[in-house]
């Protein structure tokens, strides 16, 4: 009788644990399937917070670059020194690093060498480039060069419009020339029209010979 008992037990258990599987299993794909949108979402959510502080680094310096008339460029010092120091600090070359002030390259060899010296204007875009890092330094670079192609286009564009304007006033000038050559014509012909005066000859006075 025991055993009988203990096999209606192990088979009561069985029948119980199969049955509590069947009823979780959709329970248990739920619940990973939610794990993985919710590590899905997770790393969104970091992507954008990176994004959103980048854009708040770039965004401070140019709000601070905008109102350069309001810097007091009196007390900024340029130093030829700190110039080269700060390029080497942010890793830049000359040429990155003019284009982040909007100069030409032979300007910041120039101002290193102390050859010249920058404008109060620039002096004040330089030490705003002083709170910047690497990688905000490269992330300003990196708006500059998508930024670019958009001011080539309004270049090409203007320059077009000139273009068209140069080649409008050569033909405005040819139209006009026809109507000074026809009023040419027209005073030659009322000239020949008109008959000229015949010419009188003047009598010649008799000498007086000696003789008489």
């Amino acid at each position: 009788m025991s055993d009988i008992a203990s096999m209606f037990k192990s088979e009561i258990a069985r029948l119980s644990k199969k049955t509590v599987r069947q009823h979780t299993e959709a329970l248990r794909s739920a619940t990973t399937a939610h794990r993985h949108q919710l590590a899905a979402l997770k790393k969104q959510v970091a992507g954008l917070e990176r994004e959103l502080s980048k854009l708040r680094r770039v965004a401070v310096p140019k709000a601070v670059e905008k109102p350069a008339e309001d810097v007091d460029t009196g007390k900024v010092r340029f130093v030829a020194k700190g110039l080269k120091s700060l390029r080497t600090r942010l890793g830049l070359s000359a040429e990155d690093f003019a284009r982040l002030i909007d100069v030409s390259t032979q300007s910041i060899y120039n101002w290193e060498a102390r050859k010249t010296t920058p404008r109060p204007a620039q002096v004040a875009a330089i030490a705003a480039l002083r709170g910047l890092g690497k990688k905000d330094a490269s992330a300003r670079l990196e708006l500059i060069a998508k930024e670019a192609p958009k001011a080539k286009g309004k270049a090409k564009a203007k320059a077009q419009k000139t273009k068209v304007n140069t080649k409008a006033k050569p033909k405005a000038a040819a139209k006009a020339t026809p109507t000074s050559r026809k009023a040419k014509v027209s005073r030659k012909a009322k000239s020949a029209a008109t008959p000229a005066a015949p010419k009188v000859r003047k009598p010649r006075k008799a000498r007086v010979s000696a003789a008489s």
